[in-house]
């Protein structure tokens, strides 16, 4: 999309303004996304949803029709604004599940994104510039002709009209609130010689707490291990295809783009069996804080053992040929050419990888889960979830950055160890081990869902009035 704007001028212009898009929609992302939190609390999930929802649909058109960089700047920074509000979708989730079935149900989260990350990718490739893509078929769509990304926008909307649909006619709301006693039932409760003879002339609106006084020590441990963790992932994301894609004497492992996907889709497969049967199993078998820690701990050497490979990978570099290796994941001739070498190679590789996908998994839903517990109430949930996402979303735009500036550095620099190559892994070490060791400092009252409890402490209270009453 970049290359058509007039604005780019040589190729060397495209990664700098496709940038600014992507930079963008994060930033707007995340300067909006606890203000959505805070607005589910006080007109409800539902409402919220469908806002975000609407404005979504709505931009992600408006993209799809750009002209020009500005325009495509402008609506991409909208669309960012309202998708902001992910952290009212996970809130609703957590208020429908119980305690039976909530592990499972965060589980989903994770598992959808990444369905949606590969497909939303896939097919903006496969139908962006459907008129010379597929001249048979569009060719003589003049509107894809002139707006050649539309398409695959039109396409994606299409979901999110979907959900806009079910929201409309099957959504309920899922925010409850206990309601504060009347005026007549608190006079007549507690009447005494003081009590006001004009019924409700000293009753206040009930009292909403004020961000920073949600922000207790133990909250503040919670969410500092959530942004360290979420550091670490931002800063692996971008890490693992650089490394993968660069040549072995820089540090990499030298694969071709395909090797790249073919090692990610191999790891991918096993998700779903992690995510919904052994997560869910090993939280009713342990606690959601064990979890989270024992997927930190698996992290921590996977991120020091990775970088090691290219020293295998180097090796099989000087038997095979430089176009075999680059060209293909597995050589044809690997049975005669290094055979042993290149198995071990592969089976190290996904081995790391797959247990890196299990971390992952523990941990990061594990956090999620407890981020949800330690709201002290319903009426909190939403602004909690939201203060987590913007302080996620933030390390998702440092992450990137920084891990791309820091293995410039390093492969250009080519200093003793841990300043080579392995710099940004062993930093994701550090940081798995610093998210780690504050985990250790949680109590173990975050394995319980505090806003359920509330709500049942509420309830008993009602009951025990409503029998003294009688």
């Amino acid at each position: 999309m970049v290359k058509s704007f007039d604005i780019v001028k040589q190729p060397e212009d495209v990664p700098f303004y496709a940038g600014l898009l992507l930079t963008s929609y994060s930033f707007c992302q995340t300067m909006v996304a606890m203000y959505w939190g805070v607005l589910s609390d006080r007109i409800g999930r539902r409402p919220t949803l469908l806002i975000g929802l609407a404005g979504d649909l709505v931009t992600f058109v408006l993209f799809g029709l750009s002209k020009s960089f500005t325009w495509a700047l402008v609506t991409r920074s909208l669309n960012g604004m309202f998708t902001g509000n992910s952290g009212v979708a996970k809130t609703v989730l957590v208020e429908i599940a119980d305690d039976t079935n909530r592990p499972r149900m965060m589980a989903l989260l994770p598992l959808l994104w990444n369905v949606g990350v590969i497909a939303g990718a896939a097919l903006g490739g496969l139908l962006a510039n459907p008129v010379t893509q597929y001249p048979n078929i569009f060719g003589s769509w003049e509107i894809f002709r002139i707006y050649p990304y539309l398409l695959p926008c039109l396409v994606g909307s299409f979901t999110t009209a979907t959900g806009l649909l079910i929201g409309l006619f099957k959504l309920k709301e899922t925010l409850v609130v206990q309601p504060p006693a009347s005026a007549e039932e608190t006079q007549s409760a507690t009447a005494t010689e003081s009590t006001p003879l004009i019924a409700g002339s000293n009753v206040r609106p009930p009292h909403k707490q004020s961000i920073m006084s949600l922000l207790t020590p133990m909250r503040k441990r919670v969410l500092l291990t959530n942004v360290v963790m979420w550091l670490a992932l931002a800063m692996y994301t971008t890490m693992y295809p650089m490394f993968a894609a660069s040549p072995t004497r820089d540090g990499g492992l030298g694969f071709s783009t395909r090797g790249i996907g073919i090692s990610l889709a191999i790891t991918s497969i096993v998700v779903p069996y992690i995510q919904l049967v052994v997560y869910p199993a090993m939280v009713r078998k342990y606690t959601t804080l064990k979890c989270c820690q024992t997927g930190l701990k698996v992290l921590i050497p996977v991120f020091f053992a990775i970088p090691f490979l290219s020293v295998l990978a180097a090796h099989i570099e000087r038997i095979l040929s430089e176009s075999q290796f680059a060209t293909l994941p597995v050589p044809n001739t690997w049975l005669s050419h290094a055979g042993l070498e290149y198995g071990a190679l592969w089976a190290l590789l996904l081995t790391l990888l797959l247990m890196r996908t299990i971390g992952d998994i523990m941990a990061f839903t594990s956090i999620n889960l407890i981020v949800s517990n330690v709201a002290p109430s319903a009426a909190t949930l939403g602004t909690i979830n939201g203060i987590q996402q913007m302080a996620t979303s933030w390390m998702r735009i440092i992450g990137p950055i920084g891990a791309g500036a820091l293995w410039t550095w390093s492969v250009k620099h080519k200093l003793f160890y841990p300043f080579n190559s392995h710099l940004v892994w062993v930093i994701l070490a550090l940081l798995s081990t610093v998210a780690w060791r504050l985990s250790l400092t949680l109590p173990e009252s975050v394995n319980i869902y505090q806003p359920g409890q509330a709500a049942r402490a509420a309830s008993d209270r009602s009951d025990d009035e409503s029998e003294s009453d009688q």
